[in-house]
């Protein structure tokens, strides 16, 4: 059986391909092209002559046949217009027809806005969401916005030039004035990293161009401490109070609970609150 290749393509700058891709897509039988416009720049660039043909939203349902006969008589790439194919883009549909017709499907990793964006974030991304385009529609894009509010992992989109002062004014709105990073034309000549609030990147992009990344800090959840503990270090702290031990060494009596400094510190300052003698 042969098979479908899943190659990844620049994204901008035409040297961030790999030499793996350059060798599958000059010797498999046919490309599957989501723009075969930027395809054809891309093959002429590397002097690759491969036979391409279109293979995008608008034309996938009777494309897929012509590609699956296509993989009956040879190997198959795959490529979007830029970045990793059925990233958002055409794909998913191919891979797994072509699964399930007993084809070996190959991915060929290269360049992603996505993983680009979030490795120059500076934020947390042990865990993220990611969220594609964004609705195009205010109503629909609020509604998910709004399903964001108390999740504290970053979240990344994707978004167009026109519509970004609406969605940063979205997100204002429904999640207050986040830390974002706005990534620019990412490995292109204009290439913009913008760090700063939402109200920061209103008044920075005025005039947007250019494909957007964004990449939105999720809210800070600092967990309120166990009821258990509270109970337990007051019972140090009241002990200790009654040693007469300064406050340095009954906080680090404390210490063993758990509790941040700054809990104990407050908890330390209640229990001497109500020790005070009354004025009455």
């Amino acid at each position: 059986m042969s098979t479908l290749y899943i190659v990844a393509t620049p994204i901008g700058n035409l040297r961030d391909i790999t030499l793996r891709a350059l060798r599958v897509l000059g010797e498999v039988s046919l490309i599957a092209a989501e723009d075969t416009r930027t395809t054809r720049w891309l093959l002429s660039h590397y002097d690759i002559n491969t036979p391409y043909t279109s293979y995008h939203d608008h034309n996938r349902v009777s494309k897929l046949p012509v590609l699956l006969e296509a993989l009956s008589q040879g190997d198959v790439a795959l490529v979007s217009d830029a970045g990793t194919p059925a990233i958002s883009d055409p794909g998913a549909e191919l891979a797994d027809a072509a699964a399930n017709a007993g084809h070996a499907v190959v991915p060929i990793p290269g360049p992603s806005a996505l993983t680009a964006a979030l490795s120059v974030a500076g934020i947390d991304t042990d865990q993220f969401i990611y969220l594609g385009f964004l609705p195009r529609r205010g109503g629909p894009r609020r509604k998910l916005l709004e399903s964001l509010a108390g999740e504290h992992r970053a979240w990344i989109a994707f978004e167009a030039p026109h519509r970004l002062i609406d969605t940063l004014t979205d997100i204002h709105e429904t999640l207050g004035d986040r830390q974002v990073v706005i990534c620019r034309e990412l490995t292109k000549l204009h290439e913009e990293i913008f760090r700063g609030t939402v109200t920061q990147a209103l008044e920075h992009f005025t005039e947007p161009r250019g494909e957007f990344t964004l990449i939105v800090r999720g809210e800070d959840v600092t967990p309120e401490p166990n009821d258990i503990l509270i109970e337990r270090a007051r019972d140090i702290l009241r002990n200790e109070s009654a040693r007469g031990s300064k406050t340095r060494d009954a906080i680090a009596a404390a210490s063993t609970t758990g509790l941040s400094r700054n809990d104990l510190y407050r908890l330390w300052l209640e229990l001497k609150d109500t020790e005070s003698p009354s004025d009455d």
